[in-house]
């Protein structure tokens, strides 16, 4: 794994990206609107900006991830000349109706615009109108675009470990998810790994703990999982191919087709708000729970390492700060969305199934069987998923203590 660009790190001004089509976009240097321009106001420090920008724009933890207030270098560092004119493009993975997913990129880029006076533009595309919506990753560390969003799992052709980034099966729920990335030196490790792609990722985004998905019929035991032909991606799709499903990973605009034509028997996307955008209700009558594979999953902006070290500071702490504000929001609208979403799915016929502890057991023992098998094959997945585990195994004990007590005396209504 190679060492990551230090995201506290000036090292360039911003440059101005063309959108003449999809080809990639020159780069260059813009200058100022008027010789000598700082920052954005005379005297103005980094410090006061970042402050300012917060206020009003992100939450409390999203300050904590602005970093020090004093560049790396210390007194005597050069000053860096800010306030350019700055457009990037965005590629996402997300469909544009999917208002809280794709929603983030948006919030993302809207927040980044009022942090730098509407001088950083960000332009979002939604999956496929720019680039393929699993091909991301690919658009940005070859420049096709700046930046991206998407889920790091789509990846794991590339190298396991990436995984990690997203969501790995039985791991970690969203607010643990977040203490490994942000706290527990997570993303540190995640970084290494993206460096050798010429990419710094940045988590914007948790949908929360997903559903087990929607299923064309019953599926009682693991023997019921064999020849099964499921949409699912990731770590959770290598274990499924363990338990005999045929495993397909197709997009989010593909899937409801795929499944009313019985292309596919099964499918899995996030949860009942997203799911019923989607219309999956209306082609599949069973929606299993809970999505083992994916507990707490976390979508990545990902920025192509060459943009990056043109930016200003200002502008590299605007997206530090934005991207937080915008990791934050996801889960809270989900939160907020998916108890109206689930009560009208049950209201319209949908069937609420529980997956049976055959099914738990059989895939708890293959997930472990998998990362144990991807550790041995690979010292950088060692790694990652060592330091993982330790966390893991920390942060269940204590979820299990006070936590967990209280939600089992106060959920008193148990499905299934």
């Amino acid at each position: 794994m190679s060492n990551p660009p230090n995201p506290e790190t000036p090292t360039g001004e911003g440059f101005m990206a063309s959108t003449d089509g999809p080809e990639p976009p020159p780069v260059g240097t813009v200058s100022d609107d008027a010789a000598g321009e700082r920052s954005l106001d005379e005297g103005v420090s980094r410090r006061t900006f970042v402050a300012k920008a917060v206020a009003g724009v992100a939450s409390a933890g999203a300050v904590a991830a602005c970093g020090p207030a004093t560049e790396e270098g210390g007194v005597g560092a050069p000053a860096v000349q800010t306030g350019q004119r700055v457009l990037w493009r965005m590629a996402s993975s997300y469909p544009r109706s999917l208002d809280t997913i794709f929603g983030a990129s948006e919030l993302f880029a809207e927040e980044v615009s009022a942090m730098t006076n509407g001088r950083f533009q960000i332009r979002v595309y939604p999956a496929g109108e720019l680039v393929p919506p699993l091909q991301v990753m690919d658009s940005v560390q070859q420049g096709v675009v700046q930046c991206g969003h998407t889920p790091s799992y789509y990846y794991v052709g590339k190298t396991q470990v990436l995984a990690f980034d997203t969501a790995v099966p039985f791991g970690l729920m969203p607010r643990q998810q977040g203490a490994w990335l942000f706290e527990a030196g997570g993303l540190e490790l995640i970084r290494r790994v993206y460096a050798d792609f010429n990419i710094i990722n940045f988590p914007c985004g948790n949908t929360g703990a997903q559903m087990g998905g929607w299923f064309r019929r019953e599926v009682n035991t693991a023997a019921d999982l064999r020849g099964l032909k499921m949409r699912i991606p990731g770590l959770g799709g290598q274990v499924m191919d363990r338990l005999g499903v045929a495993v397909q990973n197709i997009s989010a605009g593909e899937i409801y087709p795929a499944l009313e034509r019985g292309a596919i028997d099964a499918t899995e996307w996030v949860g009942p708000y997203d799911d019923e955008k989607l219309g999956l209700h209306q082609a599949a009558d069973f929606y299993y729970y809970p999505g083992w594979w994916e507990p707490g999953p976390s979508s990545s902006v990902l920025v192509n390492v060459d943009a990056w070290n043109r930016l200003s500071s200002d502008y590299q702490a605007a997206v530090r700060v934005a991207t937080r504000a915008a990791h934050d929001t996801m889960l809270t609208s989900y939160d907020g969305r998916n108890p109206a979403a689930l009560k009208r799915l049950i209201a319209g016929g949908t069937q609420l199934r529980r997956f049976s502890e055959d099914i738990m057991s059989a895939s708890a023992a293959a997930s472990e069987a998998l990362m144990e098998d991807n550790a041995n094959a690979d010292p950088a997945y060692r790694e990652v998923y060592d330091h993982w585990l330790q966390f893991r195994t920390d942060s269940f004990d204590w979820f299990a203590t006070a936590e967990f007590a209280y939600a089992e005396n106060v959920f008193g209504r148990r499905r299934g």
